[in-house]
């Protein structure tokens, strides 16, 4: 069988910026036969995340995630129909889910790595199963659980960069739903503050690209910060911390700002920084949502829910056409997308 696959063509470089001819696209034959424990899927939808930035180099500086390799097909989280199986786990019809799905029009992947999802707990939406309701909501609901100590009653302000990214505009949704009284979102534009205020119930939001973000901060978290939820990195998290309280916490979910340079991950603060973050007692963990994987089944559980009560409202900017994937990455890296950035494969 003849398919439609994307590799990786040639890498960044270090500090480079990634650009859609990075991806290529090509034919390839899949093999008729499916083995014992496998599934063949087609594909639907495929995911485009910020760490990919890291898989796009010769070692991707992380310890959880592979880089990818030279004129080998990419992979990442994607969702598809299951067509043959020889897994009793899945029927012909089935919808399955992987966070390591080649980008392929279709594929024959082992049954243990993937996952059957239910459309009927989302009212039918499956791409919803790559963000709001999948690794990205889990990482947003898990690291402010796990990391962010909110406490209901205490009067906690929370700050989100990112906001109006897949994650960030999770965060600060479930931020409220966990008991955070205050939160300030921070991103790149000012439709998305709008989205994130009139949409998304955000008290506040601050368009980084005008104004002082300091300033901002200072009049819209009168009462300081106590959870921050980081996802870029960089000067703007530096001005978030430099307001946050004696014993805050830091949620270190990304640093998008931070993965076109030749960095260690996480990259280390300015002295300054660092020395308020020691000076305050504020916690900085690194935040890895696949530590967690045994309190996926409950937090899909809890995310699918709140989106089926309009208690968590979910954006999406999609991208027609496998071909147009490596578009679609690039585009993502710049903060083009609102929501959760997905490329839809096929019907």
């Amino acid at each position: 069988m003849i398919i439609q696959r994307v590799v990786l063509s040639s890498r960044p470089g270090v500090n480079g910026v990634p650009v859609a001819e990075n991806f290529r696209m090509e034919e390839a034959t899949l093999q008729d036969k499916v083995s014992e424990g496998q599934v063949k899927v087609r594909t639907l939808y495929l995911s485009v995340d910020p760490y990919m930035r890291c898989r796009m180099n010769e070692d991707s500086g992380s310890d959880y995630i592979q880089a990818w390799k030279l004129s080998e097909v990419a992979s990442g989280g994607g969702i598809g129909a299951v067509e043959e199986s020889k897994d009793p786990s899945f029927s012909v019809g089935d919808f399955a889910t992987s966070f390591n799905w080649p980008w392929q029009t279709k594929a024959i992947i082992d049954g243990k790595q993937l996952e059957k999802i239910n459309p009927q707990l989302i009212d039918g939406h499956l791409s919803y199963f790559l963000g709001a309701a999948g690794l990205t909501g889990l990482t947003a609901l898990l690291g402010i659980r796990e990391k962010g100590h909110v406490t209901r009653g205490a009067n906690q302000t929370m700050v989100v960069s990112g906001a109006a990214g897949a994650c960030g505009s999770s965060a600060g949704q479930i931020g409220f739903l966990e008991g955070c009284s205050r939160v300030v979102g921070i991103c790149g534009s000012n439709e998305k503050c709008s989205i994130l205020v009139s949409e998304m119930g955000f008290d506040a939001a601050i368009n980084y690209k005008e104004g002082d973000v300091a300033q901002r901060l200072r009049v819209l978290c009168p009462d300081g910060i106590d959870v921050y939820f980081d996802n870029v990195g960089g000067d703007i998290s530096d001005a978030v911390i430099a307001q946050m309280n004696p014993n805050s916490h830091i949620i270190l979910c990304g640093q998008i700002s931070q993965y076109n340079k030749d960095v260690h991950y996480p990259p280390p603060l300015p002295p300054a920084i660092e020395e308020i973050k020691k000076a305050r007692n504020i916690t900085r963990e690194r935040f890895v949502v696949l530590n967690y994987m045994d309190k996926y089944a409950a937090g899909t559980l809890q995310l699918c829910q709140w989106i089926k009560e309009g208690k968590l409202k979910v954006r999406e900017t999609v991208v027609k056409g496998l071909e147009n994937i490596g578009a679609a990455f690039q585009s993502m890296m710049r903060g083009d997308n609102i929501g959760k950035q997905i490329v839809h494969v096929s019907e």
